[in-house]
């Protein structure tokens, strides 16, 4: 930025010199043709003649002598205008160009904002979809459902949740269906458990929804539906007895991939076709 402005700086002191030359010269040219009208008078006519010519006489004779010096500064005058309109012309390109960045520097901020307010309000997300959680796997999977784990391992994982482990209770639930359990009951086989999945689902869709607005390149949308409360909430929303639910959608990596070896192939193609 302080480049572009020191040589905007630099072309209108240059535009600037280039105008004082032209006056100067406009200036040399006028006394030399005055000099030299002078002269003329007073060998040629003489200043007595001269002064008492007719009117109409003088007339043509001063026409005729100040039309060229009116023509020289009208051209000289066009050359100043078009120095002005350039430089005036690169000041407005100037303006556009800081425009442009503030422009850009007012939209990463805005961006960074956004994505500030989006990370506090997903770890407030993320501690109540793990209350829910945690709350689902007790009633399924606790003593009040088919005692799977006991009072002392759920006090166990009520303590890592209380220190900042906000997705144990959903990471049992995916190492469950890795051993072959049937998630569906667990989710929706009580009313208490269909609530609890539906408030997980909605909460999750939600934080979901305000990492895209924040997100420029998918990856803070991808880290939410690849941890362990997004494989959840798909299996829930895989699982829902009313509700087809469309396929959460993520980057895949065969299209980045493709991607990547597309734009690798056209950089490489200018120093191919080079050699």
């Amino acid at each position: 930025m302080e480049e572009v402005s020191n040589e905007v700086k630099t072309q209108s002191k240059s535009d600037e010199q280039h105008r004082d030359w032209r006056i100067l010269f406009g200036l040399v040219l006028t006394l030399v043709w005055l000099l030299l009208a002078v002269l003329y008078i007073s060998a040629n006519v003489g200043w007595s003649d001269f002064i008492y010519l007719p009117i109409g006489e003088m007339g043509n004779f001063l026409e005729g002598a100040f039309a060229p010096l009116a023509f020289l500064w009208l051209v000289i005058g066009l050359f100043i205008q078009q120095s002005v309109l350039a430089e005036n012309n690169r000041e407005l390109r100037h303006n556009n160009v800081q425009s442009e960045k503030q422009t850009m520097a007012i939209a990463a901020t805005e961006m960074n904002a956004r994505q500030e307010t989006f990370f506090k309000i997903a770890d407030n997300t993320r501690r109540q979809l793990g209350g829910i959680s945690g709350l689902l796997l007790q009633s399924s999977k606790g003593p009040a459902g088919d005692e799977t784990y006991s009072q002392a391992e759920f006090m166990e994982m009520w303590h890592l949740f209380a220190t900042g482990d906000f997705e144990i209770f959903s990471r049992t639930f995916l190492s469950l269906s890795g051993q072959g359990v049937d998630l569906k009951p667990l989710f929706y086989g009580t009313q208490i458990r269909s609530t609890h999945t539906d408030n997980f689902i909605m909460n999750f869709d939600r934080m979901l929804r305000l990492a895209k607005d924040c997100d420029t390149n998918g990856i803070i949308s991808d880290a939410q539906l690849h941890s362990a409360h997004g494989m959840l909430s798909s299996r829930m929303r895989e699982f829902h007895p009313r509700i087809k639910f469309k396929r959460y959608e993520a980057t895949r990596s065969s299209s980045y991939l493709e991607q990547v070896i597309m734009s690798s192939q056209t950089q490489s193609q200018p120093s191919s076709s080079t050699g």
